[in-house]
């Protein structure tokens, strides 16, 4: 399987001035000024795949699926379409002191929920924006179509939140220092509510040429994040494309499972799968129809049917992605001859089953060993 991932731009790297030897970003990155590449992505859900591990690769996928009450909460995210103060308080009742057992036969023992870091995404097929309000703190977040890693053990916040401490409180590893004394993780719980498309990827860190593609990136956070003055500007850590990189994704995921990978450096990003680019015209061809009904605008129902979509599915799209291709190719196919009312209620339905949406959290947790 590929996919397509986002990095920085070799044009837009720099010497970092702040810690010599090191390279920064001057840009996170947006379609206009990413660096796309297709990537080979193992699937973990092939057949006799093996879990790359947290503590060697820096992530791997977990089983929540016993966790009742966590899974009941999750429901209810999904059916709401969002985060409320009363899920969220019970995802994290859910999860308090939890063990969350490794394919290495150790735990990791969660000691606390931080309060950043909690967000609900929604992301539609080939990167489109379906959150029409925007940010609205914990929800409307898209997917992450760069490639980052979400923070730097040396700097702001943790910086200034541990008055230093950090690099030698939490395990980590970094182009210019690393820690593989300490039991105690950063660590990110990614766990999808439904996801067709927009695969959260993961890199192998063993793949990684740190000191030549990792940068130092300062992110602005004040828009979504309630942070002092002295901290409204994340460090996190941006990434090269090199054709040795190894990712991964898991096809066959659902709430059950999640990954846990390290926040303290970690590359991850959406990636968008073969076969996104025909979902998206469709999902906005359909989404216009639906705009004309509600208008009662015959005429732009009318060429909206006159004019076929151009984009197919390739022959390595997955099934879930040529299935729901052939859905919303049918529907465009009925768009004036239906009965409005049942049309426009299976369009918003096949539009609906074509976006990813999970739920991520940020926790401290002690490595624990048998």
């Amino acid at each position: 399987m590929h996919g397509t991932l986002t990095f920085t731009r070799p044009a837009d790297v720099v010497a970092d001035e702040e810690r010599p030897g090191l390279l920064r970003a001057l840009h996170a990155g947006d379609d206009e000024a990413g660096d796309s590449h297709r990537c080979d992505l193992r699937d973990l859900a092939a057949a006799g795949s093996v879990e790359p591990g947290l503590e060697s690769a820096g992530f791997e996928t977990v089983d929540l699926s016993d966790n009742l009450a966590l899974q009941r909460a999750l429901d209810d995210v999904r059916e709401l379409d969002q985060l409320t103060a009363s899920t969220e308080a019970a995802i994290r009742a859910s999860l308090d002191g939890k063990g969350l057992g490794l394919s290495n036969g150790s735990s990791l023992q969660i000691d606390l929920l931080v309060d950043d870091g909690f967000f609900h995404r929604r992301s539609g097929p080939n990167g489109l924006d379906v959150n029409p309000g925007g940010i609205d703190g914990i929800n409307g977040h898209s997917g992450a179509q760069f490639v980052h890693g979400d923070q730097d053990v040396f700097g702001t916040p943790l910086r200034q939140l541990m008055h230093g401490a950090a690099p030698e409180m939490f395990r980590h590893l970094t182009p210019d220092g690393r820690n593989d004394d300490a039991t105690t993780f950063l660590i990110n719980l990614w766990i999808p509510l439904h996801a067709p498309v927009q695969p959260l990827a993961l890199m192998d860190r063993r793949s990684l040429d740190a000191e030549r593609h990792q940068l130092r990136y300062g992110l602005p956070v004040d828009g979504f994040l309630d942070r002092d003055d002295d901290a409204t500007v994340n460090d996190i850590w941006n990434f090269l494309y090199d054709a040795d990189q190894q990712w991964y994704i898991r096809s066959d995921m659902g709430s059950g499972q999640g990954y846990v990978f390290d926040t303290l450096g970690t590359a991850h990003g959406a990636a968008v799968l073969p076969g996104e680019d025909a979902l998206e015209e469709l999902y906005l061809t359909l989404q216009r129809a639906c705009a004309a009904l509600d208008d009662g605008d015959a005429e732009a129902l009318r060429s909206i049917a006159a004019h076929p979509f151009t984009l197919r599915p390739p022959a390595d799209a997955t099934p879930a992605i040529r299935d729901a291709w052939q859905t919303m190719a049918a529907l465009h196919g009925r768009v004036a001859e239906s009965d409005p009312d049942e049309w426009r209620t299976q369009a918003q339905a096949a539009m609906n089953a074509v976006i990813r949406r999970s739920v991520e959290m940020r926790l401290v947790a002690t490595l624990v060993t048998e």
